[in-house]
């Protein structure tokens, strides 16, 4: 049987014309995806951290952020960076409840942790108040703001990103707060601000609010997910109609796969990258995206 490449079938299902191999094998070289989910985890995942390096570098990508939403990934980066030379591996920590929500101590302990691979900061996600809210959910949950304004412990985290030039990624926030975090950090001194998928539940930011925050500096987070699912030709039309409102330069490309059932986080990623350029996004804009972007915000060099 012969298998074809998600890419491909991407580049079919949303152009109505096959790629050609070559530019499927291309999508990925020199590539960065700052949201993969792997084990070890709390629910079921698709691949293990090392695994997951190994198939990024098989594919030639320069580099992945391992992400978990309970706990920090900036000590298994640096052991996956030592058997999977060849790939930079990155981490972070996901300010929900497990770390202690809020809480400047995670922050600071990241920064210390062996290896330096620690980068990213998202706020609150599963555990967020607005996602919580969004679910229907009465459950303990994590807050960052109250009567409109940012709390005063959520300045003291962005104060600690800042502090050591880590990324602040919004997390699960509403479209509001992501302002208003965006609005602080840049106060705060912060260089490199994610708006975190922030068209997709439970944050559902407009375009015109999407622009404000790269106005002031964010990247726009979009993540392909899984393309082949029911809503996937609707996102995928979404998406490219959004980035080239908000203008390729402010926008950041990332799978966030690594989820039981869905595909692998390279092959989603170059199903996703496909499904972009056959939106009419150029090959220019998609570097800009997936390497370029990547690359500024994680302290790399320009590819």
């Amino acid at each position: 049987m012969r298998i074809i490449p998600l890419a491909l079938v991407a580049a079919t299902l949303f152009s109505g014309q096959g790629g050609a191999p070559d530019d499927s094998a291309r999508l990925l070289v020199g590539a960065i995806d700052i949201h993969v989910h792997s084990d070890p985890d709390d629910r079921p995942r698709s691949i293990d951290a090392i695994d997951v390096a190994k198939l990024a570098h098989s594919r030639g990508m320069r580099a992945i952020v391992l992400k978990n939403h309970y706990e920090y990934t900036s000590g298994l980066a640096y052991i996956v960076g030592k058997q999977v030379p060849g790939i930079e591996v990155f981490g972070g920590v996901d300010l929900n409840l497990t770390v202690g929500g809020m809480n400047p101590a995670a922050i600071e302990y990241m920064a210390a942790t062996t290896g330096g691979r620690g980068k990213l900061v998202w706020m609150s996600t599963f555990d967020a108040e607005n996602q919580v809210r969004f679910s229907k959910e009465n459950r303990p949950f994590v807050s960052v703001s109250k009567n409109g304004q940012l709390l005063p412990l959520t300045k003291d985290v962005i104060a600690s990103i800042a502090k050591h030039g880590l990324v602040l990624a919004t997390g699960h926030v509403s479209p509001d707060e992501g302002l208003m975090l965006v609005r602080e950090a840049r106060q705060q001194g912060i260089q490199h601000i994610v708006v975190t998928h922030a068209m997709n539940d439970p944050i559902r930011m407009t375009v015109p609010q999407m622009q404000e925050a790269a106005k002031m500096g964010a990247l726009i987070e979009f993540v392909g997910g899984n393309i082949g699912d029911a809503d996937g030709k609707a996102r995928m039309d979404r998406f490219a109609d959004a980035i080239k409102k908000i203008g390729p330069q402010f926008c950041i490309l990332s799978s966030d796969l690594g989820q039981k059932g869905n595909p692998l986080p390279a092959e989603g990623f170059a199903a996703f990258i496909s499904a972009m350029k056959a939106h009419g996004l150029t090959d220019q804009q998609i570097d800009q995206m997936a390497r370029r972007n990547p690359a500024q915000l994680l302290g790399l060099s320009a590819p």
